[in-house]
């Protein structure tokens, strides 16, 4: 029998069951969809968190606080502290590969306009911000360096914050007046909107005043949150990491063989870290929604198995007539992959369409990759091929004269 004639009977069988058709590939179609839709989802969250470390510069290093071994043993809450003098220390280095340092404290307080007030952080740091962690501003001016070394109240507030106090127009809030944990602070600026990344604290939301002005005003201490630092140059990060390092163990008076008592981080790492989060996350959802695949296909397999049962007469029928089992295994298993071929094709649409659904009434950030689009389609074709086997197989086997006989 001719393969043309073989897909021609296989098509005609399909139609002649369109309901049953349509009903065995949904199970594919939702398979694929949901494939799709998720891959969409943790594709568009690393493009997400890598446009978040983009924009806050490629050449950014940040010094945290390390653990203090106590008796070998370091406990969470011993942190080994950083203080105003060791930014200062890092800046009067000199250094040709650092190009700007910027220190910052930070905690959350009360901020009162008039009578509506915000719970926000707080963010006590120097001029230089705007120029290390890449912000600009929506309207007004930043603090300047005379206004930290005297301490003055004066704030730059971030986006949300304004928003939460009710204010619609940046220049409104601009020369106004505010007050944190009680104290009257000059609004001077607003920051214009960074956007919020997955897993990083809001950066809209947050209040900028002089380092001077948190130490001596609001916080009562010299011990700081982090430090920012700018690498001259990207091929330079690694001179400037080995310059702080050797500043840092001279200010907190380290020992040869004694481990840091700060880290060092630069974008990379957090990309590199969050990059394999959201991947692992990827792949555990992809896992979870291709199990519905495998469902879709267990489905066509059990009704591809009623189908030979249904049509055992007609196998008998084509066989007598000069049919091979080759043309009857072919038959049946052309059915179960142009179930799941369609079912392949609906999926992609309908995931497509969700991940499109998602971006723009869920605000959720999705990309839908091409080479999931292609697997996805692949996989159904696969999946066809997997459970029609073993009813094609039984279907070709049937002995002609019992099937003639079949009732």
């Amino acid at each position: 029998m001719l393969i043309t004639e073989t897909v021609g009977v296989a098509l005609g069988a399909l139609r002649a069951n369109k309901l049953r058709s349509f009903l065995t590939m949904l199970g594919v179609v939702i398979g694929v969809a949901a494939v799709i839709s998720v891959v969409a989802l943790g594709r568009g969250a690393q493009q997400s968190v890598n446009a978040r470390i983009s924009a806050l510069g490629t050449t950014l290093l940040t010094v945290f606080p390390g653990q203090v071994a106590r008796g070998g043993v370091a406990a969470e809450v011993d942190r080994a502290p950083l203080r105003i003098s060791d930014a200062e220390a890092l800046a009067a280095s000199n250094s040709p590969v650092i190009a700007a340092v910027q220190p910052e404290m930070s905690r959350s307080f009360q901020v009162q306009y008039g009578n509506v007030n915000t719970n926000t952080s707080i963010t006590g740091t120097t001029p230089n911000y705007l120029e290390v962690r890449k912000f600009d501003l929506s309207a007004g001016r930043m603090f300047t360096e005379v206004e930290n070394s005297e301490s003055r109240r004066v704030a730059v507030l971030g986006p949300t914050v304004a928003e939460n106090l009710g204010i619609r127009n940046p220049d409104d809030i601009v020369g106004g007046n505010v007050r944190i944990r009680g104290i009257q602070f000059d609004v001077i600026g607003v920051l214009a909107s960074k956007g919020q990344g997955g897993g990083f604290q809001n950066p809209d939301d947050q209040v900028l005043i002089p380092l001077g002005t948190a130490q001596f005003r609001l916080f009562g201490t010299d011990r700081i949150r982090q430090i920012g630092i700018l690498a001259a140059t990207e091929a330079e990060i690694p001179q400037a990491m080995a310059q702080i390092q050797k500043v840092l163990r001279r200010e907190h008076r380290l020992r040869v063989g004694r481990e840091d008592d700060f880290q060092i981080r630069s974008q990379a790492d957090f990309l590199s870290t969050l990059g394999e989060t959201t991947k692992i996350f990827t792949f555990l959802l992809s896992g979870i929604a291709a199990v519905s695949l495998l469902v879709g296909g267990i489905g066509i397999m059990n009704i591809m198995l009623v189908s030979v049962t249904e049509r055992t007469r007609e196998i008998g029928v084509r066989k007598a007539l000069g049919a091979t089992p080759r043309n009857i295994l072919l038959q049946f298993l052309i059915e179960a992959v142009v179930l799941c071929m369609l079912g392949g094709i609906g999926g992609v649409m309908l995931g497509a369409a969700g991940a499109m659904m998602l971006a723009k009434f869920g605000n959720f950030n999705t990309s839908v990759a091409p080479a999931s689009i292609v697997v996805a389609f692949l996989f159904s074709g696969f999946v066809g091929i997997l459970f029609g086997v073993w009813p094609a197989r039984r279907a070709a086997n049937l002995d002609p004269i019992t099937s003639l006989r079949y009732e």
